[in-house]
Parts: C-alpha cells; structure tokens; sequence
C-alpha cells in the first residue's frame, strides 16, 4: 500500500502501517481507527495516561497492564489491544500519539479523504465547520475530515494545515507581517 508523504520512512509509520495492513486484512479499519481516536483522546484529557506511557522508570510489564486497564475502560477491540502489547514489549509506547496520528493519516488516505487541522481562536460552531469542510473540499477536489482545536494566541482568524500545506489568516500572523513591515 502506497502511504501518503513518505510516511512509512519513520518509526511510528512503519508501525501504523503495519497496523493499518492487519486491520485491512481482518475488514476492521474503521474498528480501530476508532480504538486509537479514543486512546488518542484519553491522552489528550488525562496528563497522568501521556506521563505513563513516557516514563521510562515504569517496567515493560506495569506499562502494558496499565494499558491493559485503559484498553478494559475503553471497550478496545482485540487487534488494537494485542498492538499496544507489542508498543508496550518493544518500548515503543512514548511513540503512540505519533503513531495515532500516522494511522489517522494512511486510514484517510485509503478513503480519499484529507484530515484538515484547524486552530481558531475560539470554538467553531458546527454550522462554521460544515462551511469550512464544504470550501476546502472543493479546494481540495476531495473529502475533508476536520479536527478543529482552539488557540487563544491567535487572537482571530483561523490557521488551517492540509498535508504539507498550511493557510494562516489569523491575526496574530497579519500583526506580526505588519510589526516586520513597519520595521523596514
């Protein structure tokens, strides 16, 4: 399976692809796509999951039960729990957000569809991201899933990063060009 930009070439690709090829073969891509959304969030809502997982003083064996827990309270599917074993036997498991993020890529790609990370300022409305998708699909020429987040330092405005390309029209970007302009 040809992966988009290369991703393969790095750790956490090399082992989200393999995962992505496993759960193709066994028809439950979607299943796990949705496992690691979830660990994905669970990382993002509690400090003490993202310190666990790096903190190299904790054995292999701690790690992969604590994550064995996780998996219990998140209802993980089977695949997705044998793979964090094996993260957790080869000390990959600092790697594992990468990893999400990787799969999250290859899974869409399969799809046609390109992930969109959004900032703004505030919080979009779901009327405001349905009209984002709708003008970055015809941008793009293909389905748009956004993952929209929220920056205060933007002050306004939105920076949007498609892939390798990336549209910044907050303010914060437009008063710094402004402070360099006047600089001379």
């Amino acid at each position: 399976m040809a992966n988009p930009g290369g991703i393969s070439a790095s750790l956490q690709g090399r082992y989200a692809s393999a995962l992505f090829d496993l759960a193709s073969e066994n028809g439950n891509v979607s299943a796990v796509e949705s496992d690691l959304e979830k660990l994905g969030q669970a990382f993002g809502e509690s400090p003490e999951l993202a310190g666990l997982i790096r903190n190299p003083q904790i054995s292999r064996g701690d790690a992969g039960k604590a994550l064995d827990a996780v998996a219990d309270l998140l209802a993980l599917s089977p695949l997705t729990r044998n793979f964090l074993g094996v993260l957790s036997g080869n000390r990959r498991l600092a790697r594992l957000p990468e990893i999400i993020r990787a799969f999250s890529t290859i899974a869409a790609h399969a799809r046609g569809e390109a992930t969109a990370e959004v900032s703004t300022a505030h919080a979009l409305g779901e009327d405001q991201i349905e009209a984002l998708r709708q003008k970055l699909e015809a941008r793009e020429g293909r389905n748009v899933k956004i993952r929209a987040s929220v920056d205060p330092e933007l002050l306004g405005g939105l920076v949007v990063t498609i892939g390798s390309k990336r549209i910044d029209s907050s303010i914060r970007t437009r008063l710094n060009s402004l402070a360099q302009a006047m600089k001379g």
